[in-house]
């Protein structure tokens, strides 16, 4: 398997991440999206959207983040990570959208905008970002994943750009139940770090 993947990308760690916990060898391509590679006719090719992560898996061929937990845990028959049956399915999908919809336009936006210089409003942004931690607060005030009795690719897919919201000046203080949440994931064998920059509430 080839990654094509953004050291400093949340949606490409979720990836990386996922692959690590699988203990899945792969060959990581670094995209120099700086100098618009990602645009260049040869990713184009891979991914239409110009947006990392990709997998390449022989002939197959997995842009997004989440396309790709969800192609990996079911080539991999990982129903530990992906449950089979409708109803833990469907709890699955609902914080995979939470995390393609709140979460991209709350927590990861903010940090957007002091990493990469992203024009969004933080005036909106942030607030934004802590109305959806709210809610995931509530949920894992009352278990400790947040879709089963176990760790799911619904907890890849938040982990990485709640862990880095302080990057975008969201304070996770208030949160008690979702630092311990992120404390598990952190605990999860096979756990990759999300590289953490000096941006927001992590400023010197």
């Amino acid at each position: 398997m080839k990654l094509h993947s953004l050291e400093l990308s949340g949606h490409a760690h979720r990836a990386r991440l996922f692959l690590s916990l699988l203990g899945v060898p792969y060959e990581l391509v670094e995209v120099d999206m700086a100098a618009g590679e990602h645009k260049s006719p040869a990713f184009l090719a891979l991914n239409p959207f110009g947006q990392v992560p990709v997998l390449e898996d022989g002939e197959v061929v997995v842009p997004d983040s989440n396309a790709i937990l969800v192609y990996l845990a079911r080539k991999l028959g990982r129903t530990d990570w992906l449950p089979e049956d409708p109803a833990g399915a469907a709890r699955v999908q609902r914080w995979l959208s939470v995390a393609a919809g709140q979460i991209a336009f709350g927590p990861a936006a903010a940090r957007l905008i002091t990493v990469f210089g992203a024009p969004f409003r933080a005036e909106e942004v942030i607030p934004r970002a802590h109305a959806i931690l709210s809610l995931i607060e509530a949920e894992l005030g009352a278990r400790s994943w947040i879709a089963a009795d176990r760790a799911t690719i619904a907890d890849i897919a938040l982990y990485s750009y709640i862990v880095a919201a302080p990057e975008g000046n969201v304070d996770l203080a208030p949160y008690p139940a979702i630092r311990a949440w992120l404390a598990r994931v952190e605990a999860l064998p096979g756990f990759l770090a999300f590289p953490r920059t000096a941006a927001g509430l992590h400023a010197a």
